[in-house]
């Protein structure tokens, strides 16, 4: 049996005033938030600086000397490296570790569940300050080491609740008829939750990934050595502190015209877009995952 086609609703016209407000005031807020975006893709194509003559969207002097110039520095090869190595590992290993906690104590018959679960809670409020942290650090002798980056954070507090509330949404059944087949405790983690909760992981893995992406403070703080910065920290050095150290570095061999302006851009593209192209394959988990997640305390 067919189903017939569901008819578009007509519009009231006294609904068409607010509707055009309504578009209208969309269309704005697009514009005011893609425009700075675009802008900043036509300073990095361009030769010429772009703040000055007043608004543009057509680069002057079209160029890709600002790209070859960031590219020729070798502190943002060194940056992109250190970057991705701590996005994958410290995203895989917090999702690994908020996982395996969140399962244990999303379990009635857990020991003093409560307890540990106020406990981790605890630390969305309270918190030991930055001096202390450091000397954490210190005394684990991570100074300069790409751990200082990845252990500190490796468990926020926010994404275990939520993990956890998600998995309290399964069905109990699930996991007795595995039992049932003669399946452990490691199997069922990891054969049966672990699948179903592919929203949930899916939406904290996007979260933890950018957040290590555009962490910079933290390497700031415990990295010295130069070999071991991050490419959000090269390109705060380059957009705040390098109109001379930095912006020296990025002499290349073209004998195209350049400003400080444009090589601000491209240096700012080059370490935004990559982490923005995995918001498409991720976002469509965001609304199940999030909501799920946030309805059973």
């Amino acid at each position: 049996m067919k189903r017939k086609p569901i008819a578009a609703k007509k519009l009231k016209p006294s609904d068409a005033p607010f509707t055009i407000v309504n578009y209208a005031i969309m269309i704005m807020l697009s514009i005011t938030t893609l425009y700075p975006f675009i802008f900043l893709i036509t300073s990095s194509f361009s030769a010429l600086d772009m703040s000055l003559g007043g608004l543009s969207i057509i680069p002057r002097q079209f160029t890709f000397s600002n790209y070859e110039r960031v590219f020729a520095n070798p502190n943002v090869g060194i940056g992109y490296r250190n970057t991705i190595i701590r996005t994958i590992l410290g995203t895989s290993l917090s999702l690994l570790v908020t996982f395996c906690l969140a399962y244990a104590l999303s379990k009635k018959t857990f020991p003093n569940r409560n307890l540990w679960t106020g406990l981790v809670v605890f630390t969305m409020f309270f918190s030991g300050g930055m001096i202390p942290s450091y000397l954490l650090v210190k005394n684990l002798k991570l100074i300069d080491s790409m751990w200082a980056l990845i252990l500190p954070e490796l468990v926020s507090a926010y994404n275990f609740v939520i993990v956890r509330n998600y998995m309290q949404t399964i069905p109990q059944s699930l996991e007795e008829s595995a039992k049932i087949d003669g399946a452990n405790d490691i199997t069922i983690m990891f054969r049966i939750i672990l699948p179903v909760c592919k929203p949930i992981l899916a939406t904290i893995a996007l979260w933890v990934a950018v957040w290590h992406w555009n962490a910079w403070f933290d390497c700031m703080v415990y990295i010295s050595s130069q070999k071991g910065q991050v490419m959000q920290l090269v390109m705060r050095r380059i957009v705040m502190l390098g109109s001379s150290d930095q912006l020296t570095q990025m002499e290349g061999q073209s004998h195209d015209f350049f400003t400080p302006e444009g090589i601000k851009a491209a240096t700012i593209l080059v370490a935004t877009v990559p982490i923005v192209c995995v918001y498409p394959f991720i976002q469509k988990y965001f609304v199940k995952g999030v909501l799920v997640g946030s309805l059973k305390g």
